[in-house]
């Protein structure tokens, strides 16, 4: 069983699902067209605390849930962990019988690439997906095999709790966490350190004394980041829901991209809402 990670854990389920039946009241009347669901890391399909007396359903139950005004016509759900992964399988097994859903213990990046070469040999498919990982292991590869394809991508953007914390205040950053800032971000690290640093020469009678400072407002930043490097794939990324804990500190960014005008509008009006978490 997963956790429950507080207030925005719900908003985050609500958008997705909000989003998946305006996407399916869509994709009703394109007849041509069939509909692909695709979860990177699907969980167990329930999720729990000690805020609630009865496990409640994660995004993979909900989504199975929507009948009206159709179903999608594929389910793909992905999950790395085996007991996850027999946990919902069990559950769509006994409760979804006659949904086309398949759960696939494996990587999500590989699943990712794997589900862009399907879509490249199947013109008639459209593809809803959903990214909420744990930490920072979707690689950017994984993302830009996505590019020019009829897919929605929802995506977790671990800001605050994953690049910042990267990040050092001094720039000594290891090289183990440039090669993952590499990874994850798509740049190379001396794009990295230009973006994020900034170097102030100060003149005395010592002589130049130079200090390498962290940019103000670092996370926002980040999330600026993710989002001008998913332009670079997607037409169009909608603004982001940003997610803060019990400190006001922020969390993460959630947000979409999608090749499609229309897509990015209703994603905007689902996630508005919510800014007032």
């Amino acid at each position: 069983m997963n956790e429950f990670g507080g207030n925005w854990t719900e908003a985050k389920m609500e958008i997705v699902v909000g989003y998946a039946k305006a996407y399916l009241t869509i994709m009703s009347k394109q007849t041509w067209a069939k509909t692909l669901y695709f979860d990177g890391f699907a969980g167990s399909g329930l999720i729990g605390s000690s805020e609630h007396t009865e496990a409640i359903k994660g995004t993979a139950l909900r989504i199975l849930d929507i009948d009206q005004p159709k179903p999608f016509d594929i389910y793909y759900f992905v999950e790395k962990d085996e007991k996850n992964k027999l946990s919902l399988q069990s559950k769509i097994e006994s409760d979804y019988f006659g949904k086309n859903a398949h759960v696939i213990k494996a990587d999500c990046n590989s699943k990712l690439i794997d589900m862009a070469r399907y879509l490249n040999n199947n013109k008639n498919y459209r593809a809803l997906a959903f990214i909420d990982p744990y930490g920072m292991t979707v690689n950017w590869e994984s993302i830009e095999a996505l590019k020019g394809l009829g897919i929605d991508l929802w995506i977790l953007v671990p800001t605050g709790l994953g690049v910042n914390r990267l990040l050092k205040n001094d720039q000594n950053i290891p090289e183990p966490w440039l090669k993952k800032l590499e990874q994850f971000l798509g740049l190379s690290r001396e794009e990295i350190l230009k973006y994020f640093y900034s170097t102030t020469t100060i003149n005395t009678l010592f002589g130049d004394q130079t200090s390498v400072n962290k940019e103000k407002s670092i996370i926002q930043k980040i999330g600026n980041l993710y989002t001008q490097r998913l332009k670079t794939i997607f037409e169009f990324v909608s603004e982001s829901f940003v997610m803060r804990n019990s400190t006001n500190s922020i969390m993460y960014h959630f947000m979409m991209a999608t090749n499609n005008k229309n897509a990015l509008k209703i994603a905007n009006d689902v996630i508005k809402p919510k800014y007032r978490l």
